[in-house]
């Protein structure tokens, strides 16, 4: 049977439009965002209004807030012409493990109040998308199964009281098959985050998940909601130096410090045998008007000298963002929210989608920056609108 070139095409677009791919693209909402921006979207209309004020909110006047995002705009892309760029490597070693890209699941809390067991959740998807996830806990018996690549979030707890409770901690761990250790730094008490002290949010409520509202569309009492006016104290002394390099003496897995903003301290930090800095202001959740995580990446990396990665986190939502943060020293970038918007929208499966999109996105805008590698990425490949950051 011979077509003309009209029947063809429909032959061919009629063949598209009914092949699986694209029956399951067509039907299944999963693929209706398009970016992250997207998926916050659905994820602000799926939430109830005191979940989405936790996901989103920052503290206090929420500067640091905007100032993540913002800094992006004053970053500028300087492509390269008449590279080979007919493959696109993402790839990376970070402490002798092979990434097949260099975005990192932050760890966040809360996560029940965006879907249930939500931990669990996004540990197994990101098991399945080979991204590295640093986890708050609550997913031992996956973790013990092997299938969970998984740095483990150590804050200021009991682990920390002395060294005996800290071997313990760190002997468990070990035996957990952890790959790292995160020291979380910036968070020895607890920011006002005035959107949710404005919403009485009972703090309980985001490991318990938030308890239904009445037929009138209220929140039962909280029984201890989160206020302003308690003058910061703690029970015991909080983690030094000190802290740090007996714990990076105690143990051959890696110590991730999470929370650094100055050179001085990434510099220390090097002194104490840490094998990683994360520049990170916990999602400007904590010390607000410190600046964004962009601001200070530059600093860092000049301080630690090479001797150590750094990786960095804070408004990251498009591949161009995360170019501009491997441009400037970091090894890898670490998300945060864009995943929970896809936890939130669609469970494990939407923190799926989510990475696949934001590593589409890389590779994209890498081969059309002329940059192919990660070892090709370097700060010669991004400017400054003003003289901020020069």
């Amino acid at each position: 049977m011979i077509l003309d070139r009209r029947q063809a095409l429909k032959a061919v677009f009629g063949w598209a439009a009914g092949s699986p791919l694209a029956l399951a693209q067509g039907e299944d909402p999963l693929y209706g965002p398009l970016n992250v921006f997207d998926f916050a979207e659905l994820a602000k209309k799926k939430l109830d209004p005191l979940a989405w004020d936790y996901l989103e909110g920052g503290s206090e006047d929420e500067a640091s807030l905007r100032d993540n995002r913002a800094i992006f705009r004053k970053v500028i892309i300087r492509p390269r012409a008449l590279v080979d760029v007919h493959k696109i490597d993402l790839s990376l070693e970070l402490f002798g493990k092979k990434l097949d890209y260099p975005i990192l699941l932050d760890p966040a809390g809360g996560k029940n109040c965006f879907y249930p067991n939500g931990e669990l959740e996004v540990s197994k998807a990101a098991a399945r998308a080979k991204a590295l996830h640093i986890t708050n806990g609550g997913i031992e018996e996956f973790l013990e199964s092997g299938q969970a690549p998984v740095w483990w979030q150590v804050t200021t707890g009991g682990q920390f009281q002395n060294p005996q409770s800290m071997r313990s901690f760190v002997q468990r761990l070990e035996s957990m098959g952890c790959s790292g250790i995160c020291f979380t730094v910036d968070i020895m008490h607890v920011s006002h985050r005035e959107r949710d002290i404005r919403n009485r949010l009972e703090r309980a409520w985001c490991e318990t998940g938030l308890p239904k509202r009445d037929a009138d569309g209220r929140m039962p009492p909280a029984k201890n909601p989160w206020r302003v006016g308690v003058y910061p104290s703690r029970p015991a002394p909080t983690p030094t130096w000190n802290t740090l390099r007996e714990l990076t003496a105690m143990t051959k897995l890696p110590v991730i410090v999470k929370g650094i903003l100055t050179g001085e301290d990434a510099a220390r930090c090097v002194e104490s045998g840490a094998s990683c800095v994360m520049v990170s202001n916990h999602g400007a959740r904590q010390l607000d008007h410190v600046g964004s995580t962009l601001e200070a990446l530059p600093e860092v990396v000049r301080a630690v000298q090479g001797r150590i990665p750094v990786l960095v986190d804070g408004g990251f939502r498009r591949g161009t963002d995360i170019l501009k943060g491997l441009a400037l020293g970091a090894k890898a970038v670490a998300i945060a929210r864009p995943y929970l918007y896809g936890l939130a929208a669609f469970g494990g499966r939407g923190v799926e989608r989510v990475l696949e999109l934001l590593k589409t996105e890389l590779a994209l805008d890498m081969a059309l920056a002329g940059v192919p590698t990660l070892a090709s990425i370097d700060s010669s490949l991004v400017r400054f609108r003003d003289s901020l950051l020069e």
